[in-house]
């Protein structure tokens, strides 16, 4: 009985270790956050990614702070129909670097945490939602494409210690510059 109690308080610690107590970067300074980033790497263990893992290229995004402390991040992406972009806006909360915003696609609102920066290198950040299952994705984002390969395993540590397979680690190839395409759409979600 003793052995069991000590296995099940085991296992509901780490459940909650995993993603109960992130916290965002301390001191977090969104004026130094803002700016051009790249997402170089992604965690994300949905089965229905699962078969477009391989076709993920790096992404190139644009943190603009508001004057309320919200966030818009414009995120571009190149398709096979060009350069498309998207608009995100994320809502400040009462800690610097946690933010929410409403996913249309899941029509849910989830947790954004910017869990480490350096802030002109690389930024680690989680989104998460408990919905019918529990939803997280790890991303790493640059201040360029390429990155150095402690910061490359740094991600790798991260994502794996929030229970992410090792096969569903991605880190994209690189992409031609978008949006330098002629032909660029924009879509809001």
């Amino acid at each position: 009985m003793r052995i069991t109690l000590v296995s099940v308080a085991t296992a509901l610690y780490c459940l909650i270790g995993v993603h109960g107590d992130l916290q965002p970067q301390k001191d977090f300074d969104l004026q130094r956050f803002a700016g051009k980033w790249y997402r170089v790497g992604l965690a994300y263990d949905s089965t229905g990614f699962a078969p477009y893992r391989d076709k993920l290229r790096v992404s190139m995004g644009t943190v603009t702070p508001q004057t309320n402390g919200n966030v818009n991040l414009t995120m571009w992406s190149q398709s096979a129909s060009g350069c498309r972009s998207k608009l995100y806006t994320y809502e400040k909360t009462a800690t610097p670097g946690a933010f929410t915003y409403f996913s249309t696609r899941h029509n849910k609102v989830k947790d954004i945490t910017v869990v480490e920066t350096n802030y002109n290198q690389y930024a680690l950040v989680m989104k998460h939602k408990n919905m019918d299952r529990e939803y997280t994705q790890v991303a790493l984002y640059g201040r360029s494409q390429k990155m150095k390969p402690d910061v490359l395993q740094k991600f790798r540590d991260f994502a794996s210690s929030q229970g992410f397979p090792r096969d569903s680690i991605v880190t994209p190839t690189l992409t031609e510059n978008c949006p330098a395409s002629k032909h660029q759409t924009r879509q809001t979600s």
